[in-house]
């Protein structure tokens, strides 16, 4: 697979395009148009996988599984997704991300459609873990297409600009799901997205390009001035040397750690906002959703907030943005936790805070790792923040389904608001640290 990826790599003859990119329109063209692909592709991604949270009272209501039954699923899932993204990001490197990408949604929405059509808590396990493998192949080809095509000086806006997909997604199947399974039924939650996504996946294909090099455009660093275009080393890593170039620089592994109690707090909400408002603070179901639609629509400014921060304010220094918007989130938690059942306008506000607050560190991760590791380890960086982050994800997943049977709520709360602590004094510990192209671009000025 990976070397079918890596041999179609669309390059077509640079003499022409460079010609018409004098002016400075094709780039600026193929920026767009490569930026607005990712987005809609990465939300359709969600669009998969979303549908499954809102599914879950119905499972348990019309199927008679338990919280733990469906966090088993929940778990598992999140295990392979984040060992998928680990390997996806290694193979992803050295692969072309129009193919990987497209193949990866149209996989996903395949499996997903064929949830639709089972009822067996065996047949849900088997195939929503099946389409978690496929949803991995969405992260790793984005890093790649945003450190090729945006430069380390505008890296934070740029991800988090693209990483609003998530919210979109996430947004649109919390809103229109409770809709759809009141007038139809839980399958078509599954059926109507998958319809939709499988013919987005060859659109995907046909807007995506791997790298500026591959339509004979200048490398970022060079286009932007960074970097000499003769200074810029444009041969690939081996895989072994991707994997020891991410695996031995311990900033990487510092927002790995970082990411793990993220997800945490993140999986929490996007997993189990819906019911826990329905249940813990008498929402109903459509009420919940639009409740935890707030989560993901903040989200959306909230990350473009901390990219714009970490560009302009702290000059590339992720670590110092992701501090601060932790320790906000850990008060913000307490704040929905004690709400009362009656101030359904306090949930709302809370769910928006939280929504702000996590999607921040969250984007800022999959950054500071890729600036830690240099563009051509992006997506591995990137893999292995998701690998850790989904173990949190697991952890999430299966332990507060349990925590919520065993003990209650409360419980669970306080679990998280704790995660979100320790994931503050992992990103304190890059505090300092930001790409090295942008501190080799200082030490050329101070010359």
């Amino acid at each position: 697979m990976s070397q079918f990826l890596l041999e179609n790599s669309d390059e077509i003859p640079g003499s022409t395009l460079n010609r018409v990119a004098a002016g400075g329109r094709t780039y600026s063209y193929w920026r767009r148009r490569i930026m607005l692909s990712i987005i809609g592709g990465y939300a359709a991604f969600y669009l998969l996988r979303t549908n499954f949270t809102m599914a879950i009272p119905l499972l348990e209501r019309d199927l008679g599984y338990s919280k733990a039954d469906i966090g088993i699923i929940i778990s598992t899932g999140a295990i392979l997704y984040g060992l998928g993204k680990g390997i996806a990001g290694l193979l992803g490197d050295r692969s072309n991300a129009r193919y990987f990408m497209s193949i990866g949604l149209l996989g996903s929405a395949i499996v997903s459609f064929c949830i639709g059509l089972s009822s067996s808590w065996m047949m849900l396990f088997l195939l929503y873990t099946f389409n978690m493998c496929f949803q991995s192949m969405g992260w790793p080809p984005c890093a790649r297409l945003l450190t090729h095509w945006f430069s380390p000086k505008e890296i934070g806006t740029k991800w988090a600009l693209w990483n609003t997909s998530q919210q979109i997604g996430g947004a649109l199947v919390l809103i229109i799901s409770p809709y759809i399974m009141s007038s139809f039924g839980w399958q078509y939650v599954f059926y109507v997205p998958a319809i939709f996504c499988i013919g987005f996946a060859f659109l995907l294909f046909e807007r995506l390009r791997d790298s500026p090099e591959s339509l004979g455009l200048p490398p970022i660093e060079a286009h932007h001035g960074l970097m000499e275009a003769h200074e810029i080393d444009d041969s690939r890593l081996s895989t072994k040397e991707i994997f020891h170039q991410v695996t031995k620089n311990k900033l990487v592994w510092y927002v790995c750690g970082a990411n793990f109690f993220v997800y945490i707090v993140r999986m929490f909400m996007f997993n189990w906002a819906p019911t826990f408002l329905s249940e813990f603070k008498g929402s109903s179901l459509k009420l919940a959703g639009w409740q935890a639609a707030m989560f993901d629509i903040t989200g959306m400014f909230g990350g473009i907030v901390a990219g714009y921060l970490s560009d302009k304010v702290f000059a590339g220094r992720r670590g110092r943005v992701g501090f601060l918007y932790m320790i906000v989130l850990a008060f913000s938690i307490v704040f929905l936790w004690y709400s009362p059942v009656t101030q359904k306008w306090q949930h709302f506000l809370s769910m928006m805070l939280i929504g702000f607050l996590v999607t921040g560190p969250q984007i800022l991760v999959g950054v500071a790792a890729s600036d830690f590791a240099s563009k051509k380890a992006a997506g591995a960086a990137s893999g292995l923040t998701g690998t850790v982050g989904y173990l949190g994800a697991a952890v999430s997943g299966y332990g507060v389904g349990l925590i919520v049977d065993k003990y209650n709520w409360d419980a669970a709360f306080a679990a998280v608001t704790v995660c979100s602590l320790i994931s503050a004094l992992l990103f304190a510990l890059t505090w300092n640290h930001r790409s090295k192209v942008l501190d080799k671009q200082n030490e050329q000025c101070a010359d």
